[in-house]
């Protein structure tokens, strides 16, 4: 018989109904019928299917040049209607059912009531349990009834339920999920049973075991995510109290609905009672998207919403947004990049120790040494070692897990013998003249590259001296084959480069082609020439001063001239790639930069009304008119709406880090610009490692930074509501406020910090008193009462008590009501 037949008859075979018992019918499955591989249960608005399934990826191995797929099968849940099969479910993730007993296998009722899943063993007369409800585990023997008939039944919700035949439910697969959540999933535990509900990642795209990470909800109300093998390591939570749940949900909301690709589709849900304690959420039943949430193999939870356009799932978002955030997740003797893709590499001279099972996504193993260690101990004294080793330095990375601190090693020489003395020792670090050493594994090794990258730490990685030379045989050997076509090419690249060069040499200066066009790259002598050689000084600060010029078409534009090398290196970098490409009506335009030799210039478009403060507090010998209400009012929502479209927005997220008046620049409508972005952080969206270093203005600092922790946007939030203040009352928020009177001399009073005025005031009911007296009482009440409130709920001590910017926006267009701040605890503590 041809293969072809044989192959045709197989299938036909496998996908036959047993004749030996019932085949279900729809969403059901009933006492005396059984469930079979090729049978399936479809929920009823066939959504969701039921049935034994292989996994398999479409993901092409390199070394077979074929789609791989395991041996094992499963019963599971899967989008029935989706063309990317995807699972949402498994009954028996630790019990495999092997391919050679695959035909054998069934799903069916027990004689206890239990729903279970049996496979004959070798004698093919005996049944052999795989996988059960176990409900007599968690309910009262005595309410199960045997003789009461009882069916299974695939809901709409993608919930599997074991119902009786009055409709009551004995177990559900909702209680017991695995790495997905679907509308309806509760993330949670009952505080009566102590029974919780929590998600854990699966082993690999074709293993569905039980992986290295776990979402849960602790007895705090705490949603933690850990890394579940030993030790256990808490590396990312969401909400830290009742009180901050509840007010990060309507945000969470207004985030989802922000995106087209969501909007509408979910709704989170908080419960905190005497029964119980979860999160869920909850979408629409008529809606005919799929989308769920799903703790990745990698340890990061993501929401995935199916793109029918593009046939395949998209992810709206991810926490921690940085993929090397989760503990571990690249393996032993490995080095986590979260801005590379893939972001996991082994470390040097150390290669994949089951390259299949990263294929796979399957990082745990790791990476193994190519060449062994060269280190022994003395036959006479065990203490004494022998080693030929070196060490390969890993610069500017966020240190591994668990050192061991060495107190007798002051320096880095004796940092470095102290770990060759132990055969054991893989690493060393010697950072402000402390010595650590690692013992095995090296584990989450990150690299910390962020623009703000003043780490100066470095893993000094321990290798055999065999491993360098041959390292450097092969660099050799590479230069020789290479250095032909490097010649070739280099000469090449002078040609064009001489081409260029020639071309620019009769561009134009400024071509406005509008915002298409990007940012121009200017010629130092150019704007030197723009600024009549840097006449015209307009400010100055800590980087360096700001000039007035005007280019060849009549446009009026701002020079800032970086001072110091290395230091306005660092800003130059920060303000290009911050907001180089950004088009938004409430932050500055760059217009273009020179980078010339040592020179470092970004020019921008000139606001001639100048800054916030200069309107606000008035300058030396400088007549300004008093700002209305009304303008204060559009100028707090247009720096509002600026500092959203930062924060979310933009592709990557990007913290300002340094919100005063004087960065808020007006133009002749006093429509306000966020300005000055030299202490900008482009940092994506993880908030979780990026910046500890002290920077910004004091008075607009919050508390996170005297701390030294890592900061988040909410920092530019605490900074907006001390702006607010200074918008609300015309002065300093500081106790030391210095006025200048018309004859030009200035004068220093102290007064009380206004901070604590403005949230005594506003508990009292008298906001009016903290109004700019200079209005003269011409103002909305109602306006100001709300200006007040989100400016004391910005300034919150807690981080998570700070509403996001998005939310601020809403409540200062009316669209969102908002509550009486509390008294944070640091003003508070300047009362007593």
């Amino acid at each position: 018989m041809p293969p072809l037949y044989i192959l045709a008859l197989g299938l036909l075979l496998l996908h036959t109904p047993r004749c030996s018992s019932s085949a279900p019918a729809g969403d059901t499955l009933t006492e005396g019928q059984v469930l079979a591989v090729g049978d399936k249960l479809v929920s009823t608005n066939g959504k969701f299917a039921l049935g034994f399934f292989q996994p398999a990826t479409t993901t092409i191995s390199k070394s077979q040049n074929a789609t791989s797929s395991s041996s094992s099968w499963y019963l599971g849940i899967w989008f029935n209607k989706i063309p990317v099969f995807t699972v949402v479910w498994v009954a028996n993730r630790e019990e495999p059912i092997a391919h050679s007993n695959i035909n054998s296998t069934k799903l069916k009722f027990s004689s206890d009531g239990n729903l279970v899943i049996v496979t004959n063993r070798a004698d093919a007369v005996t049944e052999s349990l795989v996988w059960s409800t176990h409900i007599v585990n968690r309910t009262q023997a005595s309410s199960i009834n045997t003789t009461t008939s009882s069916a299974v039944v695939l809901l709409n919700s993608g919930n599997l339920a074991l119902l009786t035949n009055s409709k009551v439910m004995l177990w559900q697969s909702f209680d017991y999920p695995t790495d997905i959540a679907l509308s309806g999933a509760k993330l949670g535990w009952n505080k009566v049973t102590g029974f919780s509900r929590k998600f854990i990642s699966k082993k690999s795209l074709i293993d569905m075991g039980l992986g290295s990470y776990s979402l849960e909800l602790d007895t705090s109300g705490v949603a933690v995510l850990k890394r579940r093998n030993n030790p256990s390591v808490v590396y990312w939570h969401w909400a830290s109290s009742k009180t901050s749940s509840l007010s990060v949900l309507p945000t969470l909301k207004t985030i989802i609905d922000l995106d087209p690709r969501t909007k509408g589709l979910m709704n989170p849900i908080y419960v905190d009672n005497e029964q119980e304690e979860y999160y869920m959420y909850t979408s629409p039943e008529e809606s005919s998207s799929s989308l769920f949430v799903s703790l990745d193999i990698s340890g990061q939870v993501k929401l995935n919403v199916w793109s029918q356009a593009d046939q395949s799932w998209q992810t709206i978002c991810a926490e921690p947004a940085d993929a090397c955030t989760p503990a571990a997740t690249c393996g032993p003797f490995t080095v986590c990049n979260g801005n590379a893709q893939p972001s996991c590499d082994c470390m040097e001279s150390f290669s994949q120790k089951s390259p299949q099972d990263w294929e796979f996504e399957d990082r745990t193993g790791g990476c193994i040494r190519k060449t062994p260690l060269h280190c022994s101990t003395s036959g006479n004294n065990k203490n004494m070692t022998s080693s030929t080793d070196i060490f390969h330095p890993i610069s500017q990375v966020v240190l591994p897990y668990n050192p061991q601190s060495i107190d007798v090693a002051t320096t880095q020489s004796k940092c470095e013998e102290a770990c060759l003395s132990s055969c054991s020792c893989t690493a060393y670090s010697y950072n402000n003249s402390r010595c650590s050493v690692w013992h095995g594994e090296l584990l989450s090794v990150n690299l910390n590259d962020g623009i703000d990258n003043n780490s100066k730490d470095a893993l000094y990685l321990r290798l055999a001296a065999a491993a360098k030379f041959e390292k450097k045989k092969n660099q050799t050997n590479i230069r020789v084959v290479t250095v032909a076509s490097i010649i070739g090419f280099g000469l090449l690249l002078m040609l064009v480069l001489l081409l260029l060069i020639w071309k620019n040499k009769f561009k134009p200066l400024y071509n406005n082609q509008g915002t298409g066009g990007g940012i121009i790259a200017f010629r130092y002598t150019d704007l030197v020439r723009a600024t009549k050689n840097f006449s015209e000084k307009l400010g100055g600060g800590g980087f360096g001063s700001v000039y007035k010029g005007v280019l060849s078409d009549s446009t009026s534009i701002a020079v800032k001239r970086l001072d110091g090398a290395r230091q306005g290196e660092k800003q130059f970098r920060a303000e290009v790639s911050s907001i180089g490409l950004i088009q938004h009506i409430n932050i500055v335009k760059l217009i273009g930069f020179c980078c010339e030799g040592d020179h470092r210039l970004l020019v921008y478009e000139h606001m001639l009304n100048g800054s916030l403060d200069g309107h606000l507090f008035g300058k030396r010998n400088i007549a300004v008119a008093v700002l209305n209400w009304n303008t204060r009012y559009q100028i707090a929502l247009g720096v509002a709406k600026g500092l959203s479209y930062l924060h979310q927005g933009c592709h990557k997220c990007i913290i300002h880090c340094d919100i005063k008046p004087g960065n808020i620049l007006v133009d002749p409508s006093f429509v306000p610009k966020i300005a000055d972005f030299g202490l900008a952080a482009f940092v994506g969206r993880d908030f979780s490692r990026v910046l500890t270093t002290f920077r910004g203005t004091a008075g607009y600092l919050a508390p996170e930074w005297l701390s030294g922790v890592a900061i988040t946007p909410r920092i530019d939030v605490y900074g907006f509501g001390m702006v607010l203040l200074e918008i609300i009352s015309g002065r300093r928020n500081s106790s030391l406020e210095t006025s200048y009177n018309t004859s030009g001399s200035s004068s220093c009073q102290n007064v009380e910090y206004f901070p604590v005025q403005a949230i005594s005031k506003l508990h009292s009911g008298d906001v009016k008193s903290l109004v700019d007296p200079q209005l003269h009482g011409d103002f909305n009440l109602e306006e100001a009462e709300r200006v007040c409130k989100v400016a004391c709920w910005c300034i919150q001590d807690n981080e998570f008590d700070r509403p996001p910017m998005v939310e601020v926006v809403r409540v200062l267009e009316g669209l969102q009501k908002i509550d009486m701040p509390p008294m944070p605890r640091l003003l508070a503590a300047l009362m007593v």
